[in-house]
């Protein structure tokens, strides 16, 4: 639980960087991509010591996650500060992820 909370508090640094940049759009992208990313990582986190089918299920569905995000900064924004926000702050977040999954 203590990881998930730093890996929050890092997306939301993250996000109000892309907002001081990007504005209104670039603030509901990044914070699109910290509620994918911690969703992702919860869902995978239970089943990290599990055999592969498992863990890849998981895996994919994290995945599955991340790609509904930008569905949905697509629908609710459309806007390429919205898009560059999202990238800019899922990328930094998965770099980051082994990290968190301990």
């Amino acid at each position: 639980m203590k990881n998930l909370a730093i890996l929050a508090g890092l997306g939301i640094g993250l996000v109000v960087a892309a907002t001081m940049l990007g504005g209104k759009p670039a603030a509901i992208g990044g914070g699109v991509a910290v509620i994918a990313q911690l969703w992702a990582v919860g869902l995978l986190r239970p089943k990290m010591r599990a055999p592969s089918p498992e863990f890849m299920a998981r895996w994919l569905g994290g995945m599955a996650i991340r790609l509904l995000g930008v569905g949905v900064v697509l629908i609710v924004s459309r806007t390429v500060p919205a898009l560059l926000a999202y990238v800019g702050v899922l990328l930094p977040l998965l770099f980051l992820e082994t990290r968190f999954l301990r």
